[in-house]
């Protein structure tokens, strides 16, 4: 970022914070992996817009979705066996969880219920699938990360047609991959690499494949690294820093335009949606203190496709 002249910054405000009904004592196996010794409350992810303006949120360690209105009451859909992290609303209506411990799932969000739909590859079960997403015509990609990291670069990212039920390995070789999302001709996909600071670029070739993969962008560096990402209709990248309290956002070209803080003493910014009036506001969940922050945009978000 040092080429360019610094980005500015865009600030925040809390749109909502998960009440206290529903905060826990820490207890879940998540927790003594991720956070040993603390006491966590919630760790929320996967905001994703329904068409009727809810806001729907995951809660890991709990195995928890929840639903938000657009007044911000919470209510609670599911609860389940399970460490829910990526959540996407498909064109047909289906509610997609990206499950650590499951894979693939299917939310009925009128029971509560979810479903298996995509568990593993040939017979081989994935490391631990975090985040997915669904481009112009249905296709899902998702990021299996597991434990992966500068370690052990063995990250995958798949591709799964959901028509032909034909699943396709694009790359094995990620240090932590995790928020994925397509450029503005949906012609390359875009897979944030936490462990490695960075966003790779993953060009979508005719036959489902992938070829020169390269760097899109590196990241500030930190305890953590690139997380959650979203488009807007200019092609600009949002990408969550999930240890530095911020969204960066870059143009096309990866260059750096904004940078937006959280208004809270969190540090833990995870993943985004955008949503609100004309889809101009940007909502993004702070899991480290259980709340969603909101911030005013120039530019709508790129809708999704079960907004079209």
């Amino acid at each position: 970022m040092s080429l360019y002249s610094p980005p500015r910054d865009l600030p925040t405000r809390v749109f909502s914070r998960l009440p206290e009904q529903f905060w826990r004592e820490g207890e879940s196996d998540w927790v003594r992996a991720n956070k040993p010794g603390q006491k966590v409350k919630s760790f929320l992810e996967g905001p994703s817009f329904d068409l009727h303006g809810n806001l729907y949120v995951t809660d890991i360690p709990y195995g928890r979705v929840f639903r938000i209105d657009a007044c911000g009451s919470w209510s609670l859909v599911a609860e389940y066996d399970g460490w829910p992290n990526g959540l996407k609303i498909h064109r047909d209506g289906r509610i997609f969880i990206a499950d650590y411990k499951r894979g693939i799932l299917v939310l009925h969000p009128q029971s509560g219920s979810v479903t298996p739909f995509l568990t593993h590859s040939r017979s081989e079960g994935f490391k631990g699938v975090n985040d997915l997403f669904f481009d112009a015509n249905g296709k899902l990609y998702f990021t299996d990360q597991g434990q992966t990291g500068q370690q052990d670069p063995t990250g995958r990212v798949f591709a799964y047609d959901l028509e032909k039920d034909i699943l396709t390995l694009l790359i094995n070789n990620g240090p932590s991959p995790n928020g994925l999302v397509m450029d503005l001709p949906q012609n390359a996909l875009f897979v944030a690499m936490t462990r490695g600071n960075a966003v790779w670029r993953l060009p979508i070739q005719r036959d489902g494949g992938t070829s020169k993969v390269g760097i899109f962008t590196t990241m500030a560096g930190g305890v953590s690294g690139a997380d959650g990402m979203a488009l807007d209709s200019q092609g600009n990248l949002y990408v969550c820093d999930a240890g530095n309290a911020c969204v960066w956002v870059f143009d096309p070209h990866a260059v750096p335009l904004y940078r937006i803080r959280s208004c809270t003493e969190g540090r833990t910014l995870t993943n985004l949606a955008f949503g609100g009036k004309d889809n101009k506001q940007l909502f993004i969940t702070d899991s480290s203190t259980g709340t969603i922050l909101v911030a005013d945009l120039e530019h709508a978000g790129q809708p999704m496709f079960s907004h079209r």
